[in-house]
């Protein structure tokens, strides 16, 4: 191992590779920015120029891409709240309200602290663990997965306010609903298409995504008349805030970057989960975990909240490369683009790249933490720059943000059908917002929807239609019961707070 580790660092110090990296951070960087893109378009693009570089250089090239996407996706997240690709959606929901408070410069700061650290994290833990985690993530079975992806919806109490769960429970169910649209791949049956063709594929989550956040705030900007409120928004937007962090809150935020880039790698790691799912229960956890008061600031702007997702999503990134390198399995899209990068060089991942192809192996791991080292460098300077997009009028920032929604969808399937689709969606999302309900528990149902039901239909399979599969393997059963414990823990909480009469907070007594 130590032997590969040195070929992999003697390979990523070459300046042709260190050159790779820094051109790989900066156009993933520039993409994942805007809004619809994403770290598969991003990495689409590097392909044809890929083909004339070595395969340590191509592959350090697209893993920079990778990581750089996800990096500079939550820049539009935070100052328009357009998420740049589905992973940096959560950081939305407490970035934006950050920008709106005049601290945009602070909200992108942490960004790129948590980012840098949640990438570094990873990186550490894919140079020392990344054969032994290939085992753990071999021997995950549907019944896991199945599991897996309840524990994550029981984080739906975690994007609802204050009384709201039941609303909260009911946007994730039409999320769940919305994901069986489409043709089952099981099967082959169409369900809920009503004979369109344009719906036979499903429906987007990028779609989706642009419809209830970027679409919807722009057109509620419209109803409210800020649009018109030139004068006003520009003198607020002007207080863009600054980037230095207090020893407080940098205590307050150390603790949840921390566990959150723990959590982000060991979820990127699972094959399929990727760094969406990673940024949702991330975000779930630290809400979770938080006191009461400090509960009630997620969603409006808490710096735990926008901390937890950017950390999680890029330790999930880094993470996704264990499947991808040790056992040829494409974690997400993005990876398995990748996967087919290495293909084409005549490199096949698994266990013997290890032995064959060691410089391309431990290569691509050390870049990884250049590559974080890089993007700190080249993001942090340009935070003061990047923020001024808040200064331009609403009048002129209502229209882009709808072009760039827009384009980014049809960009992804150039069908017109899908701007149909979009309205609609952005249409209903604004009745929903006008009556309080939560658009984030909409998106982790439709996320976590597909595969559910993929998953729970392969366990059935294999125990003949019996549910027994959720006690009878050990993983399956610790998952159900942390999954249980998240949901009876804040009960329980109430009643001791009750029992020995503590003072507390009236915070405490809402349902969370």
């Amino acid at each position: 191992m130590l032997e590969g580790i040195l070929t992999g660092l003697g390979t990523a110090i070459m300046p042709m590779n260190l050159f790779m990296v820094v051109v790989g951070c900066f156009v993933g960087t520039f993409i994942g920015m805007l809004p619809g893109l994403g770290p598969i378009s991003a990495i689409a693009l590097m392909i044809p120029i890929t083909y004339g570089l070595d395969p340590a250089s191509g592959i350090i090239l697209m893993a920079g891409v990778y990581y750089g996407a996800i990096f500079g996706g939550s820049t539009s997240s935070i100052l328009i709240n357009a998420p740049g690709c589905s992973g940096t959606v959560v950081t939305s929901f407490d970035g934006y309200p950050l920008a709106a408070k005049g601290q945009a410069g602070k909200a992108l700061a942490i960004a790129a602290y948590a980012s840098f650290t949640g990438g570094t994290i990873s990186a550490i833990f894919l140079l020392v663990a990344a054969p032994m985690l290939a085992e753990v993530s071999l021997s995950f079975q549907s019944a896991d997965y199945f599991a897996l992806m309840v524990l994550g919806l029981s984080a739906v109490a975690a994007f609802s306010g204050r009384g709201q769960v039941i609303k909260a429970l009911l946007m994730t169910v039409f999320g769940l609903m919305l994901s069986t649209v489409g043709t089952d791949r099981a099967t082959g049956v169409q369900r809920f298409t009503f004979g369109s063709i344009d719906l036979l594929d499903g429906i987007s989550f990028l779609l989706l995504a642009m419809a209830t956040f970027a679409l919807a705030e722009a057109m509620m900007s419209v109803l409210n008349g800020e649009h018109k409120d030139d004068a006003s928004s520009s003198n607020d937007m002007k207080e863009l805030g600054s980037m230095k962090l207090t020893k407080e809150e940098v205590k307050e935020i150390a603790p949840t970057i921390g566990r959150s880039s723990v959590l982000g790698f060991l979820i990127g790691v699972l094959p399929g989960a990727g760094a969406t799912i990673a940024a949702f229960l991330a975000y779930g956890v630290d809400r979770n975990l938080a006191k009461a008061k400090e509960k009630l600031k997620f969603g409006t702007g808490s710096l735990r909240g926008l901390a937890a997702p950017e950390a999680a999503n890029n330790a999930a990134s880094s993470g996704s490369f264990v499947p991808l390198l040790t056992l040829g399995i494409p974690g997400s899209g993005t990876t398995a683009i990748m996967l087919g990068a290495l293909i084409s060089y005549g490199i096949q991942p698994g266990p013997r790249l290890f032995v064959d192809n060691p410089e391309v192996f431990w290569s691509v791991i050390i870049s990884m933490y250049i590559g974080n080292v890089v993007l700190l460098i080249l993001n942090l300077p340009l935070i003061p720059y990047i923020s001024r997009l808040l200064i331009i009028p609403r009048p002129i920032l209502v229209p882009m943000i709808l072009l760039f929604s827009i384009t980014g969808v049809y960009l992804v399937s150039f069908n017109s059908m899908d701007i149909m689709i979009m309205a609609g969606v952005c249409t209903l999302a604004i009745g929903l917002r006008l009556l309080t309900f939560p658009m984030a528990p909409l998106l982790l149902g439709f996320i976590l929807g597909g595969m559910m039901e993929d998953n729970l239909r392969r366990a059935l399979l294999i125990n003949d239609d019996s549910i027994s599969f959720l006690w009878e393997r050990p993983i399956t059963l610790v998952i159900m019961l942390i999954t249980a414990l998240v949901l009876i823990a804040p009960l329980f909480q109430k009643t001791i707070k009750r029992i020995f009469k503590v003072e507390t907070d009236p915070a405490d007594l809402a349902i969370d």
